[in-house]
């Protein structure tokens, strides 16, 4: 939870429903550490309001009419640090989610999640943590193992040679992030500090040039030959 010195969350909600907008906003408001700063309807205007007003965290359905979640992601990826974007299903077996993640998204929640969850998840992703549990993250990285997934495209080379590169501690953190663990969980299995642990996955975000830790958890689940589980 937010300290007192700390300013609430800034919050954008992005849906062509308006009585999700509303139930959105209402249980938002419950939290006085988040202030919703905007409210959309469609994927369009979405980089614009970026820019406007700012947000922490963007809360943004998969599906709508116009420019849909998913490609409305994509576009943010042309701006300068943009925040990171929870979408939000009314499947939690969605096929469109890998899409999603594989633009760029933060991770995603299902719309009937449980009010504690949503909130939880916004602060997670403010602080740039995982936003899902670790089973579905676990879902996820497991389906890009598939043998008929027709959209998975074998890891370029160097790729796959700047992953190999990564030390054993590397690793371990990478494989904390593909258990669906927070900073503060991997630190301490890791007997690391989290700030540690955020700059390695920062560095390896880079240098394997992925936009989020959830396409980190994919790659790490394609690559890494070793057990899964942390040492």
């Amino acid at each position: 939870m937010a300290d007192l010195s700390e300013e609430p969350v800034r919050v954008a909600l992005v849906d062509d429903d308006p009585l999700v907008i509303t139930g959105l906003r209402m249980l938002l408001a419950g939290d006085p550490w988040i202030e919703v700063v905007a409210e959309l309807n469609d994927g369009e205007p979405v980089p614009d309001a970026v820019r406007d007003h700012r947000p922490d965290v963007i809360l943004m359905d998969i599906r709508m009419p116009g420019v849909d979640g998913i490609e409305a992601v994509r576009r943010l990826a042309a701006l300068t640090d943009p925040p990171p974007v929870i979408m939000l299903t009314t499947f939690d077996a969605d096929q469109t989610v890998l899409a999603a993640i594989r633009a760029g998204a933060a991770g995603y929640l299902v719309k009937d999640a449980p009010p504690e969850q949503l909130v939880a998840a916004v602060h997670a992703a403010a602080a740039g943590d995982p936003v899902f549990s670790p089973a579905v993250l676990r879902a996820l990285v497991r389906h890009t193992r598939r043998p008929a997934e027709p959209a998975e495209a074998p890891v370029p080379a160097p790729v796959k040679a700047a992953f190999e590169a990564l030390g054993e501690r590397e690793r371990a953190i990478a494989r904390g992030v593909t258990a669906g663990l927070s900073n503060a969980d991997i630190a301490a299995e890791l007997y690391l500090s989290a700030g540690t642990v955020k700059a390695a996955i920062s560095g390896m975000l880079a240098s394997l040039g992925l936009d989020n830790r959830i396409q980190l958890a994919i790659l790490t689940h394609r690559l890494d030959t070793t057990d899964d589980q942390l040492p």
